[in-house]
C-alpha cells in the first residue's frame, strides 16, 4: 500500500487522542485497541482497521447467537460497536464514511441491546434546543427505577458511556445514553447543534424519562468530559435533576482552546459554524458563571484528575467551590488522566453508588417531582 504523507504523525495523534486506558475503560476490548494501534503505526489508515476489527466481532457475534449463546453475542456485539464507534472519531462530517461508520455503530448496539433484558430502547426526544438521541438502559426486575441521563463531551459519542452505565444498572438504576444538540446521532442524522439554551434540551429529556410509567420521578445528570459542563448547566436551570455528577469537566470550556487550538476543528461542527473564529466566540459564551453555579443546589460530585491537562484542575475546582448544592463531594486523583479513564473501575464504583445512594431516597426538594 502507498502511505500517506504525514502518516507517522496522524497516527500519533490519534492514540493520543484515543490511548488504551480511554478505549480499554470505555468498553473496548483490549486485544483489539492493542491490534488497531499497532496497525496504525504500519501506516494503514485508522478507520479502516477499525471497521476491519468491527467486522470481525460480528461475525464472532452473528455465529454465537447462531449456537445460542446469547450472553457471548451480547459481547460481541458491544465490541464491534465500540470498534465502529472508534473508527468513526477522526473522519470529519462531510466524510460520507462517518456516518456510514456511524450507522454501523448503531445497528452493532442495537444488537446488543435487543439481547439484554430488559432491551435497550432507542429514543428521540424532540426539545426547544434540538433533537436529543439516546439509549434507555433499565435494570432488571427494579420497578420504577431512578434514571441518570449520561452525557459525553465535544465528540459525544454517547455508546462510549455504556461500561459505566452498566454499574448503575446494577445497583438498580437505569440510565440514557443521550446525544445532546450537536453530538453523535443528533448532529449527524438530525442536524442538532449547541446552542445557548441547551439546558431546555436536556429539561425536556428529564421531562420525558419522568412521565415514562416504568421509571420513577428522579432523575440524575452525569457529565464527562464537556459533558460535565453541561450537566453543571443542566444541573442548575431549575428543578429537572436530584443529583449531577461532573467527571472531567470546567467552568469553561473554551479554555482547550488555549493549550490545543487545533481542537476547535471539533467546536465547529459541535455548534454548527462554519467560521473559526466565529466558533470560538460562541464557545467562549458558553460559561458558568459564579452566580450560575449558585444556583445548583442538588446533590453534586465533581471527580476530576489533577494532571488533565484538557480542562485543568482549578476549573472544575472553581465549578465545585461556586455552586451552592449543602451536600457536594469533590474526588481528586493524583495521577488521573482527562475523565480519569487510567482508573475506570475505581471511578465508576465511586460514581454508580453515589448516584445509588442519593437517587433511592426522596429528599425534601424532591416532593413535586
Amino acid at each position: 500500500m502507498t502511505e500517506a504523507p504525514g502518516w507517522k504523525a496522524t497516527a500519533e495523534a490519534h492514540k493520543r487522542a484515543m490511548p488504551v486506558q480511554r478505549l480499554v475503560g470505555n468498553g473496548m476490548d483490549f486485544a483489539d485497541v492493542d491490534e488497531l494501534h499497532r496497525l496504525a503505526d504500519t501506516g494503514r489508515p485508522w478507520d479502516e482497521i477499525a471497521e476491519e476489527l468491527g467486522e470481525r466481532n460480528l461475525a464472532r457475534a452473528d455465529a454465537a447467537l447462531a449456537d445460542g449463546h446469547t450472553t457471548t453475542a451480547r459481547s460481541w456485539y458491544l465490541f464491534a460497536s465500540a470498534c465502529f464507534r472508534t473508527g468513526q472519531v477522526p473522519l470529519t462530517d462531510t466524510e460520507p464514511r462517518k456516518r456510514e461508520l456511524y450507522r454501523k455503530l448503531i445497528a452493532a448496539f442495537r444488537a446488543a441491546g435487543a439481547l439484554s433484558e430488559p432491551a435497550a430502547e432507542h429514543l428521540t426526544v424532540d426539545t426547544p434546543a434540538g433533537v436529543v438521541s439516546g439509549w434507555l438502559l433499565r435494570p432488571a426486575g427494579v420497578e420504577h427505577p431512578p434514571t441518570v441521563v449520561i452525557v459525553g463531551g465535544f465528540d459525544g459519542w454517547r455508546e462510549e458511556y455504556h461500561l459505566g452505565a452498566t454499574y448503575l444498572l446494577d445497583r438498580g438504576v437505569a440510565a440514557f445514553l443521550a446525544d445532546g444538540p450537536g453530538q453523535g446521532e443528533s448532529r449527524l442524522f438530525h442536524d442538532s447543534r449547541l446552542t445557548q439554551d441547551v439546558d431546555k434540551a436536556f429539561e425536556t429529556v428529564a421531562k420525558t424519562l419522568r412521565a415514562d410509567h416504568r421509571l420513577g420521578h428522579r432523575v440524575g445528570i452525569w457529565g464527562n468530559s464537556m459533558g460535565g459542563f453541561l450537566a453543571g448547566l443542566a444541573a442548575s436551570a431549575g428543578d429537572s435533576f436530584s443529583a449531577c455528577c461532573v467527571t472531567g469537566g470546567t467552568v469553561r470550556p473554551a479554555e482547550i482552546l488555549d493549550r490545543y487550538p487545533r481542537f476547535l476543528a471539533k467546536v465547529g461542527p459541535l455548534l454548527g459554524i462554519d467560521d473559526p473564529e466565529q466558533a470560538r466566540a460562541a464557545l467562549e459564551r458558553h460559561r458558568l458563571t459564579p452566580e450560575r453555579l449558585a444556583r445548583l443546589r442538588v446533590p453534586l460530585l465533581v471527580v476530576h484528575g489533577r494532571p488533565d491537562r484538557v480542562f485543568l484542575i482549578e476549573n472544575a475546582r472553581a465549578l465545585f467551590d461556586a455552586a451552592g448544592s449543602p451536600d457536594k463531594r469533590w474526588a481528586e486523583w493524583p495521577d488521573g488522566d482527562h475523565c480519569v479513564y487510567n482508573h475506570s473501575h475505581e471511578k465508576h464504583v465511586l460514581v454508580a453508588d453515589w448516584f445509588a445512594d442519593r437517587l433511592s431516597v426522596a429528599r425534601a426538594h424532591d416532593g413535586a417531582r
